[in-house]
């Protein structure tokens, strides 16, 4: 029988706590965002783009105006009762052709406007028509959203309450990946012109995301991280995968018994 010594073994058991360290540091270059930016080097972002307006959202306005009682006639429950964000507050959804039907005014095409082209929009409108004089009108989103899922610590429905969000943006308020989420293939699906179109970002690589179609969220997009090899290698039945800690950790416990009984 074929003997093997002491420091035979001992190397072995070496480079095989090598090799794991080794696997550790190249997991670690995969988990930090960002890493091509260079110190004092500017980074030229794209240009700032807000939510345009698309069929089924649904809006909130207010027509303001110092003539309260004519101003009343422009909003829908009294318009004083939505000023205090009460249940009675009523809404405005963009039909399918893109347009909305204000009391008076009429329909109003809405659709690729973004909120502030709206309200100056209907701002026009009534001082054109001289039906409301100085008025100020606000226009605020109601039902727009954006979906995160998989290796997030806080996945799920997000509410979009400004004009644009970023995919940093929107990663943040879902928490940040978690230690588990691929940095190198996030998945953005969004919906134009009735089909579904995937957009990948490397969050490793500035020039990636801020270069990316989908840098700037619209409503209804639906990020997703994927989970790493050895998040979903945990997920099996065999968790003992040559990639987890607990393979490694077994074969460090198994190369320590057999050197204990060889140098008895």
């Amino acid at each position: 029988m074929k003997r093997y010594s002491c420091s035979s073994i001992l190397q072995t058991a070496a480079m095989g706590i090598l090799v794991f360290l080794l696997s550790a540091c190249g997991a670690s270059h995969n988990i930090v965002y960002m890493q091509d930016i260079q110190p004092d080097v500017m980074v030229a972002l794209q240009e700032n783009k807000p939510i345009t307006l698309q069929p089924g959202d649904k809006l909130r306005i207010v027509v303001h105006s110092r003539d309260n009682e004519l101003a009343q006639m422009f909003n829908l429950n009294g318009g004083a009762q939505n000023l205090g964000g009460t249940n009675n507050a009523s809404y405005y959804t963009i039909d399918k052709e893109g347009k909305i039907d204000m009391p008076i005014l009429g329909l109003i095409s809405a659709e690729g406007l973004s909120r502030m082209d709206l309200a100056n929009l209907i701002k026009y409108r009534l001082v054109s028509g001289k039906l409301v004089r100085d008025p100020v009108v606000t226009v605020e989103f109601s039902n727009l959203s954006f979906y995160v899922l998989g290796e997030v610590n806080k996945p799920g429905r997000h509410l979009i309450d400004r004009d644009r969000v970023t995919l940093l943006e929107a990663l943040a308020e879902a928490g940040d990946l978690s230690i588990n989420g691929k940095r190198d293939n996030v998945l953005v699906l969004r919906t134009e012109n009735d089909q579904q179109i995937p957009y990948r970002v490397d969050l490793r690589q500035a020039s990636n995301i801020y270069a990316s179609p989908v840098y700037y969220l619209k409503q209804n997009d639906m990020i997703y991280v994927e989970p790493t090899e050895v998040r979903a290698n945990q997920s099996k039945l065999n968790a003992n995968s040559a990639r987890t800690p607990a393979f490694w950790f077994s074969i460090f416990s198994m190369l320590t018994s057999v050197i204990l009984f060889i140098t008895k």
